[in-house]
């Protein structure tokens, strides 16, 4: 077999090295107890999934007890989740795969029945454009420093658990995201207004959590930080909104940007943005500044290594669940023997409880990315 470029390995400005080029996406699995405690079911989900792939990116852990978005999240705001945590970060480094956690607060993407009656927060009091969203309360800026706080202890767990790294989850329109927003972030203060003031939010934040790597991890530790490109709201996040962005964020000692996308060769919703893809755009504007992960229906080799023509990491998402040995089998070139769809009678097997297995219903109908 000719070495591909997604069979190279990949160190980090941190120091960590990847033993390839792939990474387990961040997915949602519904799997923890009501308390965000971590079970034995996610445990067995994540050791089967990682044995070849370079690293594991965990579903999204809430760093608030009032950032929790859903039932069955995994958590880190208590130091009660610390055996847990110790537990699933060794699950997945059994086998020289590199474990890094996602640190949330769902902002408004939750609800008071979620939340055992207490409102959701937001920068402003916007109501998500979903069925059934609840409006939420406009933080104080004392909570917004509180916040700040919460990302930095949920880091220093993470470190005294020993994943090898966080990614800060800016993304699929949570908390961090409703910052940046404009649709999200009505706010006439410091923190809103301009996209200089709608960023400070995630400037702050990062530098947080740089700051607190650097004074509490003794070994190499990574930190991410993954984004949306666009949003479809009016007002909303536009694709020059986040060409800033990632120039700002790319200038920080962060390890790499991870986009969230559909499909990694997605073109912008923007008319000035249509000559390239949206990856082709980002991956320009950081200009090696610090590594790019791409994603988005990643089905074998050949598209891996189109998506890694503007990234230096390929991110795989659902076929994940439906073939656990995705990894292994295209390095060894095996991929007719590639799985993508799951049966009921295969459930186990893979363990896909009843949450990963609805996320899978809603997200995937017949396609795996």
């Amino acid at each position: 077999m000719t070495k591909k470029h997604y069979s190279e390995s990949f160190t980090f400005k941190s120091g960590v090295t990847l033993k390839n080029r792939f990474i387990m996406a961040p997915m949602t699995t519904k799997m923890s107890f009501f308390d965000g405690v971590i079970t034995e079911d996610e445990k067995k989900y994540y050791y089967l999934r990682s044995k070849d792939i370079g690293a594991v990116v965990t579903a999204a852990a809430n760093v608030s007890e009032g950032g929790k978005g859903w039932e069955g999240e995994l958590g880190i705001h208590d130091d009660r989740h610390l055996a847990g945590l110790a537990d699933l970060a060794s699950a997945i480094q059994r086998n020289g795969t590199k474990a890094f956690i996602q640190l949330y607060h769902g902002g408004r993407m939750t609800n008071s029945s979620v939340l055992r009656g207490v409102q959701p927060v937001s920068a402003s009091a916007v109501k998500a454009e979903r069925p059934t969203a609840e409006e939420p309360r406009a933080l104080e800026e004392d909570e917004i420093y509180q916040i700040i706080e919460d990302f930095k202890q949920g880091t220093i767990r993470a470190i005294e658990a020993g994943f090898d790294g966080v990614e800060l989850h800016g993304a699929n329109t949570y908390l961090i995201q409703q910052f940046f927003s404009p649709h999200s972030n009505r706010r006439e203060d410091k923190w809103g207004g301009s996209v200089e003031n709608r960023f400070r939010f995630a400037d702050l934040l990062t530098d947080t959590v740089i700051e607190t790597v650097k004074a509490y991890a003794k070994r190499p530790f990574v930190v991410g930080y993954r984004f949306s490109p666009e949003e479809y709201e009016t007002p909303g996040i536009r694709f020059g909104d986040t060409l800033y962005l990632v120039d700002k964020l790319a200038d920080k000692a962060l390890d790499y940007l991870h986009v969230s996308l559909g499909k990694y060769d997605l073109t912008s919703q923007s008319e000035e943005y249509k000559e390239k893809s949206m990856l082709a755009y980002l991956n320009e504007v950081n200009n090696n500044r610090t590594a790019f992960m791409s994603v988005g229906d990643v089905r074998g080799g050949e598209e891996a290594l189109e998506a890694l023509e503007h990234s230096d990491l390929v991110a795989l998402g659902r076929v994940m669940l439906a073939d656990p040995h995705f990894v292994s089998k295209v390095l060894n070139d095996r991929e007719d023997t590639i799985r993508f769809t799951v049966a009921d009678e295969d459930r186990e097997e893979l363990g896909l409880t009843n949450g990963v297995w609805q996320f899978m219903q809603n997200m995937m109908s017949d396609r795996i990315n």
